[in-house]
């Protein structure tokens, strides 16, 4: 029985689903095991540079508790003339647990996609949206 790779765009429609669906195993498992994600414009106290599967899951998994999303929309990708690189543009919407509050944060990914996992992503964010978040977030990234 054959199973056929998914494409980075189908990848990157998963990651999006399973993202505003707070299923942080399923978004762990769409990472290969030694990816990079590397956020260029990372706070002092938020690491500019982490790899590593377990790790993500980890992160994912500790900011879990502080908020809740709910849906990406608008999203717009870009597919590229190098065919393992993707980038996608979209709104996360959801709400802080313990407050409610609710946000939305807006994210640029680049992201190269092969044999159906991301291996590295470059992920810019609106830093103003989450500002008043930051410290609730720091903490859970750091651990």
């Amino acid at each position: 029985m054959s199973t056929s790779t998914p494409s980075p765009r189908e990848v990157v429609d998963r990651f999006l689903r399973v993202s505003a669906a707070n299923a942080w195993d399923d978004l762990a498992d769409l990472y290969a095991p030694d990816a990079v994600i590397e956020i260029p414009f990372a706070p002092e106290d938020i690491p500019a540079r982490s790899q590593g599967r377990e790790i993500f899951r980890a992160r994912f998994k500790a900011a879990a508790g502080l908020r809740r999303f709910e849906k990406a929309d608008p999203v717009v990708i870009h597919e590229t003339r190098d065919p393992e690189v993707v980038i996608v543009e979209y709104d996360l919407h959801g709400s802080m647990t313990r407050s409610g509050r609710p946000f939305v944060f807006s994210y640029v990914m680049v992201m190269r996609i092969r044999n159906g996992l991301i291996v590295h992503s470059r992920d810019y964010a609106n830093p103003l949206a989450g500002a008043e978040f930051r410290d609730e977030l720091a903490e859970a990234i750091r651990q």
